[in-house]
C-alpha cells in the first residue's frame, strides 16, 4: 500500500470505496507523480478538456432549440441567435470553441512532436490521440454543415463526392450517406445525430487516453524516463493543478476576445445565406483546421489519387511511433531533427494557406511542392535522421544537471558511484 493512499475514514465512505472505488481514484490523481520540469506547453492536455466538456455542454443546449430539416434549419440558427435566452452566447461559445479546440489539438500535437511523446512505451497514447483528433474532425464537418448556409450546403457536397472516388462501391456510398441521390433533408438529419453522437465517443477515447499516460507516465521536455516518485518528479496537485489552471485563464481570455469581439472572423459569410442547390459559391473552403488536408487533397490531379493521399496524411502519424527510428526522444538533444521539425511546421502552415487559395496557377504549385515534402518528412527523412543523426549527451535525470552544472558531470558522478559500489 502506498504511503499516500486515501482511506475512507466513515462507514459509509469505506462502504462505497470498497464497492467503487472513485475516492481512492481521486487521491490518485491528486497525488499522481509528475515530472517537475514540465512547461506550459503542457497544459494543453487539460485545456483540449475543457474545451471537450464546453463542446458537450452548448451542443446539448444548442440541440434542444435546434431543427434538423432542410426547410427550418437556417431559421431555427437564426430563433437561436434572436430568440433564446443567450442563444447567441451559447452558439458561439460552440462554433469559437471548435476553433479553439483544434487550436489547443495542434499545439498539443506538435508538442508531442518536437519532445517526442509519441515514443516506445507512449504508442498506445499518441495512436488514440490521433484516433480522436479524427473523430474530431469528422465531428466539426458535420457540425459545420448543420447550420444550412451556402458553405455548409456545397460543403458536405464536395467532401462527400469524395467517397464516389472509391472503386465498385464508391456511388452506393455516397447515396447512403445523402440517404439519396443529392445532399437533402436526409443527408442532414444523419449528420445532426452523428454530430451529438461523436463528442461521447470522443469522452469515451479521452478517458481511455488519460488512462494509457497513467500507465507510463508523462514525458518531459528532457525525454527521459523517470522514477515515480522520486527527487526529479512533484504531486499533480496543487503543483501541476495552479499551472494549468493559470494556463487555462490565458486561454480563455483569447476564447472570450473571439466569442464577444469577433465571434464570425473564423467563419465565412456566405454561411449566412440559406443553403441554395441551384446558385454555387464562387469559392468552396472547409474551416481553417481543415485546410491542410484539404490543400493535399486538391494537389493530386487525379480524384481517387487525392481521396488515398489526404488519408494517407492522417495515417502516417497514426503509425509515427515506427517511422522514427530515433532512440532520442526530445528535439532538445537531437539537431538535425530540430531543424526539420521547424521546416514541417512550416511545410502544415503552408499547406492550410494553399487550402484557402483557388486550386490554379502558383497556388497549385506551391500546395504539390509542400505536400511532397509533408510525405517526404515522415516517410524519407525521419527515417534517415534516426539512423544518422549525431546527437547530443542527454542527462541521466531532471535534477543532476541542475546540480551538477551538465550533464556530463552527472554522468561521471554515477559512473564514480558504481566504481565505488
Amino acid at each position: 500500500m502506498s504511503d499516500h493512499e486515501y482511506i475512507p475514514k466513515s462507514k459509509l465512505g469505506k462502504w462505497f470505496n470498497d464497492r467503487l472505488p472513485i475516492l481512492t481514484l481521486a487521491n490518485h490523481l491528486t497525488e499522481y507523480p509528475t515530472p517537475k520540469n514540465l512547461n506550459y506547453w503542457w497544459t494543453f492536455g487539460g485545456i483540449l478538456t475543457f474545451c471537450l466538456i464546453t463542446q458537450i455542454v452548448t451542443g446539448l443546449i444548442l440541440a434542444m432549440h435546434y431543427v434538423a430539416h432542410a426547410d427550418l434549419a437556417f431559421g431555427s440558427v437564426e430563433h437561436i441567435m434572436r430568440n433564446v435566452n443567450y442563444g447567441w452566447l451559447i452558439r458561439y461559445v460552440h462554433a469559437n470553441g471548435a476553433s479553439m479546440f483544434f487550436l489547443a489539438v495542434y499545439i498539443h500535437i506538435f508538442r508531442s512532436l518536437y519532445y517526442g511523446s509519441y515514443k516506445s512505451p507512449r504508442e498506445i497514447i499518441w495512436i488514440l490521440g490521433m484516433i480522436i483528433y479524427i473523430l474530431m474532425m469528422a465531428t466539426a464537418f458535420m457540425g459545420y454543415v448543420l447550420p444550412w448556409g451556402q458553405m455548409s450546403f456545397w460543403g458536405a457536397t464536395v467532401i462527400t463526392n469524395l467517397f464516389s472516388a472509391i472503386p465498385l462501391v464508391g456511388e452506393s456510398i455516397v447515396t447512403w450517406l445523402w440517404g439519396g441521390y443529392s445532399v437533402d433533408n436526409p443527408t442532414l438529419t444523419r449528420f445532426f445525430s452523428l454530430h451529438y453522437l461523436f463528442p461521447f465517443l470522443i469522452l469515451g477515447l479521452v478517458v481511455l487516453h488519460i488512462w494509457a499516460l497513467h500507465v507510463p507516465g508523462n514525458n518531459n521536455p528532457i525525454g527521459i524516463d523517470v522514477k515515480k516518485p522520486s527527487n526529479d518528479t512533484v504531486s499533480f496537485h496543487p503543483y501541476i493543478v495552479i499551472k494549468d489552471l493559470f494556463a487555462l485563464l490565458i486561454f480563455l481570455i483569447v476564447f472570450a476576445f473571439f466569442v464577444f469581439y469577433s465571434p464570425n472572423i473564423l467563419g465565412h459569410a456566405d454561411n449566412y445565406i440559406e443553403a441554395n442547390p441551384l446558385v454555387t459559391p464562387a469559392h468552396i473552403v472547409p474551416e481553417w483546421y481543415l485546410l491542410p488536408f484539404y490543400a493535399i487533397l486538391r494537389s493530386v490531379p487525379d480524384k481517387l489519387l487525392g481521396v488515398i493521399a489526404m488519408f494517407a496524411a492522417l495515417f502516417i502519424l497514426v503509425i509515427l511511433p515506427w517511422l522514427d527510428t530515433s532512440k532520442i526522444r526530445s528535439a532538445i538533444f537531437r539537431p538535425l531533427y530540430k531543424q526539420f521539425y521547424w521546416f514541417l511546421v512550416a511545410d502544415v502552415l503552408i499547406l492550410g494557406y494553399m487550402g484557402a487559395m483557388p486550386a490554379e496557377g502558383v497556388y497549385l504549385l506551391v500546395a504539390r511542392v509542400a505536400t511532397a515534402y509533408y510525405f517526404l518528412h515522415f516517410l524519407v527523412i525521419l527515417p534517415i535522421l534516426g539512423a544518422k543523426e549525431k546527437t547530443l549527451e542527454v542527462p541521466l535525470s531532471i535534477t543532476e544537471p541542475v546540480l551538477g552544472g551538465s550533464a556530463t558531470t552527472s554522468m561521471t558522478r554515477n559512473n564514480l558511484d558504481k566504481n565505488k559500489i
